[in-house]
């Protein structure tokens, strides 16, 4: 079985590495034998058509795991089409010096623990394969240096297949001031780690405009949803940047707040001043910027907004929200 899967696989990169034009997938199920005999008559029209397409999209998904460039191609009559071009699947001789493997290494070692951890031990071995120096170990020397990016959200690994292949996907996401989710069509571009957390960068159709999203706010599964971008993708995507922005990290101004003794750590790493005002209660000087509002929803009934004004109005009417549901 494993033999007849590699030759399918074979089979189909041929296929697409050869064709001069997108495939249509009922091309590709009348060019490849073992297609031709998952839609044989005599399963149904209903079995042997979904038997070939869960077979075509394993394959599929399996061949761009392994690094073939598989381009979606949809053409005026809105039939979908399937290309790998030759030119997207060079790649130049690869050549590494110990300093530059070192670095790779260490940047696989990051994934150990993490869902990519398969993908990045594979991708050792490739480098080997390609002319990493033998004598080179990437996984020794560090010691004194152990980075690990933990990744514990479900909507990671499919939102990075999407981000790489460009494929829209639809999720049900709750903000901090909401009591209950939303569905969100989002064109995803890239995906960033930030003081611990996942946040994901895209299009958001629905509103038409750039938005982040933090992926532990994402409820449900992940679905793609159709093919192609409608908006451009940019340059640089600064994830961190807006992220740093709501956290209030680019702050030019302060507010003053109240916390309950013993919570909101996060609050007080942050805080320029810390006051005892007594009865499990402390005063806290903190960095104002946007988005500090809903970040401060999230404390709940251990913060109380002193000043300024329309920090405390803002928080009141996030609260409010939520108790309306």
């Amino acid at each position: 079985m494993a033999i007849a899967k590699a030759e399918r696989l074979m089979n189909l990169a041929l296929c697409l590495l050869g064709a001069r034009r997108p495939l249509s997938k009922r091309e590709l199920r009348d060019s490849i034998e073992a297609y031709v005999e998952a839609a044989r008559p005599d399963r149904g029209a209903t079995g042997s058509d979904d038997s070939f397409n869960r077979m075509f999209e394993r394959d599929k998904d399996d061949l761009r795991e392994l690094g073939l460039v598989i381009e979606t191609v949809e053409n005026l009559d809105g039939e979908v089409g399937y290309l790998a071009r030759r030119d997207s699947n060079r790649l130049p001789a690869i050549t590494l010096d110990a300093e530059e493997a070192a670095a790779l290494g260490l940047a696989a070692k990051v994934w150990q623990q993490a869902r990519l951890a398969g993908a990045a031990s594979g991708a050792l071995q490739k480098l080997r394969a390609a002319g990493l120096p033998e004598d080179v170990d990437p996984y020794e020397g560090h010691a004194a240096l152990e980075p690990r990016i933990p990744v514990h959200e479900a909507a990671f690994e499919p939102l990075m297949l999407a981000c790489r292949d460009r494929r829209p996907v639809l999720f049900d996401y709750r903000k901090a001031s909401a009591a209950h989710p939303e569905p969100r069509h989002v064109e995803p571009w890239a995906l960033e780690c930030w003081r611990g957390h996942w946040y994901l960068a895209g299009f958001d159709r629905d509103r038409g405009a750039e938005r982040v999203f933090r992926l532990s706010r994402i409820t449900g599964r992940v679905r793609s949803r159709g093919t192609g971008f409608t908006a451009p993708v940019p340059d640089v995507v600064t994830v961190r940047e807006t992220v740093a922005g709501w956290a209030g990290e680019t702050a030019d101004r302060s507010a003053l707040i109240r916390l309950r003794s013993g919570a909101g750590y996060p609050l007080r790493a942050k805080a320029a001043k810390v006051r005892e005002l007594g009865d499990g209660w402390d005063e806290l000087e903190i960095p104002y910027g946007h988005g500090l509002d809903a970040w401060l929803v999230e404390f709940g009934p251990d913060v109380v907004v002193v000043e300024p004004a329309e920090l405390r109005a803002d928080v009141v009417d996030r609260l409010r929200a939520v108790a309306k549901g």
